[in-house]
């Protein structure tokens, strides 16, 4: 998917929600666990009920892997239910030397057919540049994330008082562009996505850590909007578990309106 595909979808939902399909088998609802492929079944209907507020969807990779060899067959099946003009993100964070991060690379364009995937910058060019050849494919590089841990490395100074993050940004230009490289900003990091946002005015951030988190949406608008959007955020917990019961899908669906509503709202403000 191109940069213009992906605003052409923003502009016309009002929206720049992505819905994350971090789907725990124990949290799904009890009715569903007797079914033959039950987070199939899960994200089908969450799926249904959220694609007309929703312009993302970032399957986290770590819970179908944990379902052995089948959750990579429901993953698959997953990926084939969204519609072809919403955006996908393979959560997967990946990154290693060269040869490898080719095949992974392969595996999530060509043999998945994402249009995107997470990948750690810390063992740097070599690492990312191979996602970063396959055509109207993205890299989002993790920059300032919103977990507790972030602070152990992103956080600290070199001898002139640049933070590791900042780093990683400025050297990250050099290998793409605001046309196939976008940024995991963290939303609970406030004034930091404004610090972040002075550094790439034209990339994409992919936002985590509204609602459950504690991020506020307002703010992620204020600080991170550019002229293009520039944002995606994504909504896990708030909109997949909204309810337990046999009503979760319009439950979750309720949940996105109000982000996509909200969304529009900023949108209208800011561009």
């Amino acid at each position: 998917m191109t940069r213009a595909e992906l605003f052409s979808q923003i502009q016309k939902k009002s929206s720049f929600l992505c819905v994350g399909l971090d789907t725990d088998l124990s949290k799904i609802p009890a009715h569903l666990k007797s079914e033959v492929d039950p987070i199939y079944s899960f994200c089908r209907q969450i799926i249904e009920e959220t694609a007309d507020y929703a312009v993302a969807y970032k399957p986290n990779i770590a819970f179908f892997e944990a379902l052995g060899p089948q959750g990579w067959e429901t993953l698959q099946k997953v990926l084939e239910i969204i519609p072809k003009e919403i955006f996908t993100i393979a959560d997967a964070k990946r990154g290693d030397i060269g040869n490898t991060s080719k095949l992974y690379a392969k595996a999530f364009f060509e043999k998945m057919d994402f249009d995107s995937v997470t990948v750690a910058p810390y063992m740097g060019a070599d690492s990312v540049t191979p996602f970063l050849e396959f055509k109207e494919k993205w890299v989002i590089l993790l920059a300032l994330t919103s977990n507790a841990g972030s602070m152990d490395f992103q956080l600290i100074k070199d001898e002139n008082g640049k933070p590791l993050y900042q780093a990683v940004l400025e050297k990250s230009q050099e290998w793409g562009s605001p046309e196939n490289l976008m940024y995991v900003v963290g939303a609970t990091r406030g004034e930091l996505i404004g610090e972040v946002r002075k550094l790439v005015p034209d990339n994409f951030f992919l936002v985590p850590g509204v609602g459950a988190q504690g991020g506020s949406l307002s703010d992620v608008a204020k600080y991170g909007m550019n002229s293009q959007c520039g944002l995606l955020v994504n909504s896990s917990r708030g909109i997949l578990y909204a309810s337990e019961e046999r009503d979760f899908a319009q439950m979750a669906k309720r949940e996105a309106k109000k982000l996509q509503v909200e969304m529009g709202e900023l949108l209208g403000k800011h561009l």
